[in-house]
């Protein structure tokens, strides 16, 4: 007999659900709830609807102060790093289970606390998120340390250690996405973690921290400190008894962090810090219906707050006219919704300061002479919350501030070209390096135009692919250092040769 299959969630019983949920807001240090050390708090908002769902312990200095203790005190005793191999995978593997059993809550904590789609949480998130710590913790018993070739006098070993106190500082834009990226490798490699959510979202990480001490994670190795980054994160980043961090968010904020790193000891900084990524797509493009819904959904999607979004998209001048015309009617069926509803593709802006800087990079590019062919407008006030429509802009020259600043909201710029070298001349001039995609039946002009763009992700004929197996970061001010993959291993371990003399 078949079993019944078991229906998607509708609108009102995600609404129930959020209506129902009544999120942690403590920071958790060394394996228990506590309230910040000064007592304060801050509200936690609904960017759909502009209303408080909780408060949160605001941590600053004395706090960081005692998670690092926790963490310190974590790692000098081994009872992580010291777990044998294939004890830690297993502690690991039962946190993947323990996200995808938590599914729904983590998903509907997601949503109300950064605006994004309910379906988008759901079925991409949340799933990335449990994927990433699996793989990793797949990976722990399967990265084999070195012996140098030196010669019969003497056996040189090459081992990877652990760093020792990690601080992960991480953005809004995908909350819990983004502390798994840095979670799955520094735990997986013996580390003990302080990490620090955004303080527009820091519901499912507080939430993570229960869940990770339930499936064995000891005490102590995972430790959350929601606040703000010019306390919480600034004592993290100078703080002397952290070795390392690793931050995603903005360039300005990326260089605070190698500012605190000299000023305290030196530690070590991996940055991911946005872009301004060009989205090419030549004369030949092989599938221009394919190419446009491409290019809506790399700046539309999760409503264009997405460090790699498309949001210079290049485009041959003798395709201009047709490419735009099917990128704006895609763009006209994206209108922002209830990010509860389960059929919404756009949801609500992360907060009113986010929403007015993405509106004042709207006028600012019509005061510029860029051309409005869609949206520009914020909508849905009546519901309080920050909601901007699709917006594309077209007769946008390369070095107007839209097309140069990472504007972090729906916003395109488009931009002609008439050749292979200055598209590759135009998508090159920007501060940052993160990503890039080419669309072409040429695959020479593909390979050559792949290898000229300095950006750490290059897509052809697709955008946005990619797998927990391929490394993912920058070039230039989009920073340093890699997610993902198991390049990943190198930003939280320390190599260290031992020379043995034989002779």
């Amino acid at each position: 007999m078949t079993a019944p299959t078991k229906s998607y969630p509708t609108h009102d019983d995600w609404k129930a659900r959020a209506d129902q949920a009544e999120p942690r807001g403590q920071a958790f240090i060394g394996g228990r709830y506590v309230d910040a050390a000064s007592g304060e708090t801050f509200p936690c908002v609904n960017p759909a609807t502009g209303r408080s769902v909780g408060d949160v312990a605001a941590c600053d200095a004395a706090d960081v102060d005692a998670a690092v203790a926790a963490a310190r005190a974590a790692f000098d005793d081994r009872r992580w790093r010291g777990m044998p191999p294939a004890t830690r995978k297993k502690v690991l593997l039962r946190l993947a289970d323990g996200i995808r059993a938590h599914r729904d809550e983590l998903a509907v904590l997601e949503t109300i606390d950064m605006g994004k789609p309910i379906s988008d949480s759901h079925r991409i998130d949340i799933p990335l998120v449990a994927d990433c710590i699996a793989w990793f913790a797949e990976a722990i018993d399967k990265v084999y340390d070195e012996v140098a070739p030196v010669g019969d006098d003497a056996l040189a070993l090459i081992t990877r250690e652990p760093m020792g106190v990690v601080g992960a500082v991480i953005p809004w834009n995908f909350p819990l996405l983004m502390a798994a990226w840095k979670l799955g490798p520094a735990l997986a490699t013996g580390n003990s973690v302080v990490l620090k959510p955004a303080e527009q979202s820091p519901l499912t990480a507080i939430r993570l921290a229960e869940i990770a001490a339930e499936a064995g994670l000891p005490d102590g190795v995972l430790n959350v400190v929601p606040g703000f980054g010019e306390t919480a994160g600034k004592a993290i980043g100078l703080h002397a008894d952290v070795d390392a961090v690793a931050f995603t968010g903005s360039a300005e904020v990326g260089k605070l962090f190698l500012q605190y790193s000299g000023q305290s000891n030196m530690k070590r900084i991996s940055l991911e810090c946005g872009g301004k990524s060009p989205h090419i797509v030549m004369a030949d493009c092989p599938d221009l219906d394919e190419a446009a819904k491409a290019a809506a959904f790399g700046i539309f999607f999760n409503q264009g707050e997405v460090c790699n979004a498309g949001s210079r998209l290049l485009v041959d001048a003798s395709i201009k006219d047709e490419l735009l015309d099917k990128v704006i009617s895609w763009g006209e069926k994206l209108a922002p919704a209830d990010p509860l509803h389960p059929k919404t593709k756009m949801g609500a802006i992360v907060d009113g300061a986010q929403c007015d800087r993405v509106m004042g990079y709207i006028e600012k590019g019509k005061a510029d002479g860029a051309q409005l062919r869609l949206g520009g407008e914020r909508v849905r006030r009546e519901t309080g919350g920050w909601f901007i429509e699709p917006t594309v802009f077209d007769g946008v020259k390369n070095d107007m501030t839209i097309a140069q600043e990472e504007i972090f909201g729906p916003v395109l710029s488009t931009i002609t070209f008439e050749s292979v070298d200055e598209a590759i001349a135009i998508g090159n001039d920007t501060i940052f390096g993160l990503a890039a995609a080419i669309w072409t039946r040429d695959i020479t002009v593909a390979h050559r135009t792949a290898r000229a763009l300095r950006a750490g992700v290059v897509w052809v004929n697709c955008f946005d692919h990619g797998s927990i197996s391929t490394p993912f970061g920058g070039y230039k001010q989009s920073g340093f250092g890699r997610d993902k993959s198991l390049h990943a291993i190198e930003k939280y371990t320390e190599l260290k040769t031992t020379w043995v003399n034989l002779a």
